[in-house]
Order: C-alpha cells, then sequence, then structure tokens
C-alpha cells in the first residue's frame, strides 16, 4: 500500500510545513531554517532555495501562482511564483501564524495562529478586510468544508468552532477532545469533519450537523495532521509519536502503520506535517528530525 521510496535531505532544523507546488512533482518544505526549499518528485532531489526567511515558518499555502509563507514573528509574505519575488508583505498578527487557507469564491485569504485572532485579507489588493479573536489562546488550525461555506477552527482550549465563511458567524461549538486541537479536515465527500487532538483521538462529525458519531484512539501523542489520499478512499495520520498510520476514510479501519517502533522505514522525532502529491502517487512527510520522506502509494 505505501513504503519507503526516498529520503530530502538538507533541512539543518525541524521542519514545520509542506505544501504542493502549482507545477506538477515539485513542492515546498519550510521550518525553522532560513528559508523555503523546492522539491522534484521527479527527480527526488533539491531544486533551490525559494526565498529566505527571517523567522521560523509555521504554514505555507499555495493558491494559483502565489505562496504565502507563515511566519512565527506574525508577518505573512506573498511570494509570486512567477516573478519569483515576495509581491506583499502581510502585517497583523503579534505571535506566530499557524495556518492559512484561500476562500477562493470571495477571493479572500484567512489566517490564525498564537494571538487567537482570525484575519481575512483581499486577494485583490492585500488588504485586511477584518478581524476578530476566536479565543485568548492559540488557533492552530483552520479547515474549509468542501463548498468552502463553512469554517472550523481548532483552539488551544480543545474545542473546534464552526463559522459560516459568508459572514464569520458562529454556527457550532464541538466539545468532545479533551486537550487542545492540532489537525482538522473535512472529508472530500463533504459528508464529515474530522479532527485531531494533543488527547491522541481521531473524531469523526458528520455534516449538516456536526453530530460526533466516532472516536478512535489513534495515536499515542498529538496528532498533527490529517491528510486525505485525492482519489483513493484513505486518509493518513501523523503524530508526535513518530509514526504514521493510514485509514479507510469510508470504514475507519487502519489499514497501515509506518513506524521505526514498527520495524518498517520512519522518522526518529516527532512528524510535524503530511501532504499528498497532487497526483496521489506519493506521500510526503516531515518534522524534527529535519528528514523530508518520500512514500510510494500503489
Amino acid at each position: 500500500m505505501l513504503k519507503h521510496f526516498h529520503t530530502l535531505n538538507g533541512h539543518q532544523n525541524p521542519i514545520y510545513a509542506l505544501a504542493n507546488a502549482p507545477e506538477k512533482n515539485t513542492f515546498f518544505s519550510a521550518g525553522n531554517d532560513k528559508g523555503v526549499v523546492k522539491w522534484s518528485l521527479e527527480t527526488m532531489g533539491f531544486v533551490k532555495v525559494l526565498v529566505p526567511v527571517q523567522s521560523s515558518v509555521y504554514a505555507l499555502h499555495c493558491f494559483g501562482n502565489l505562496l504565502f509563507i507563515a511566519q512565527r514573528s506574525g508577518s505573512i509574505l506573498v511570494f509570486n511564483l512567477d516573478e519569483e519575488k515576495v509581491i506583499a508583505t502581510l502585517s497583523f498578527h503579534q505571535k506566530g501564524v499557524f495556518d492559512l487557507k484561500t476562500i477562493s469564491h470571495k477571493n479572500e485569504l484567512i489566517s490564525t495562529g498564537e494571538d487567537g485572532m482570525l484575519a481575512v485579507w483581499s486577494l485583490a489588493d492585500f488588504s485586511l478586510l477584518y478581524h476578530f479573536k476566536v479565543i485568548p489562546q492559540t488557533v492552530r488550525v483552520i479547515a474549509l468544508s468542501k463548498d468552502q461555506k463553512q469554517m472550523a477552527l481548532g483552539g488551544k482550549d480543545g474545542i473546534i468552532r464552526i463559522y459560516n465563511s459568508e459572514d464569520y458567524s458562529l454556527l457550532h461549538q464541538l466539545n468532545s477532545h479533551t486537550l487542545p486541537i492540532t489537525s482538522l479536515q473535512y472529508a472530500p465527500t463533504g459528508d464529515y469533519l474530522i479532527s485531531g487532538s494533543r488527547d491522541a483521538q481521531l473524531k469523526i462529525w458528520s455534516l449538516p450537523d456536526y453530530e460526533l458519531i466516532n472516536s478512535i484512539a489513534a495515536h499515542m501523542f498529538s496528532i498533527y495532521a490529517i491528510a486525505f489520499h485525492p482519489t483513493q478512499p484513505y486518509y493518513a495520520t501523523c503524530s508526535q509519536d513518530k509514526g504514521i498510520k493510514i485509514w479507510g476514510s469510508q470504514d475507519f479501519r487502519l489499514y497501515k502503520i509506518l513506524s521505526l517502533e514498527k520495524n518498517t522505514e520512519g522518522h526518529s522525532h516527532s512528524i510535524n506535517k503530511l501532504i499528498w502529491s497532487t497526483d496521489g502517487a506519493y506521500l510526503i512527510s516531515t518534522g524534527d528530525d529535519r528528514q523530508v520522506m518520500v512514500w510510494k502509494f500503489n
């Protein structure tokens, strides 16, 4: 199903962020280094340092020909991939920005992080359109529903808040996790939301009412990412416990564990981020061991 294919070396410090590039078979990584790195899945090698950064990068997000780079300093760099230069710096957050998403039909970027604020930016001129306080603590993660009409925010208080993304009104508060929310994803099928937490649990919330329908003791420690395969009925999770797990997205069964402790190839430290390549041929993982690992799906 999934086996280790290649390990990409080059980062000198922990890596926190991954994003697929618009260009086929390429992706970006960044973390506690001084730059965002571009990699090729065709050559399985380093391409170049895309842009230098002044502080740690906590999130990367591509939209069209733009790469948004969220930093520990609170600033967000807007990098034009065609022009290969930074075209704007978004300054509002007073602390680290942990997640970014775009609401394409509104032409808006949303950002959140350690200051507990949600900021809404215009993609037309990068002006700040709106902002509000979600909680006094960190908001770690954002997820958008399939139609982008609803937005889920995961907070340090262990509560998932669901907002209407048209007017940012609060619709639901989901209370089941006992520790901070660290990962959120809506299923590509549009029928449920899945959440992961420092409590090592996965929770499945059915739509449209967000009823809790399943709780899974998924990992030993914090679940830092959930990634749905682009075409097949599977999703992957990764954790501070150094393991990657592959689950059925319809039956929620565990199909595969990738971990040094299970005598497979694996990471030696916390795994912070996972993405599938856009064609679904590879799973890419990274974390505190400074390695970018590529896993082949078949």
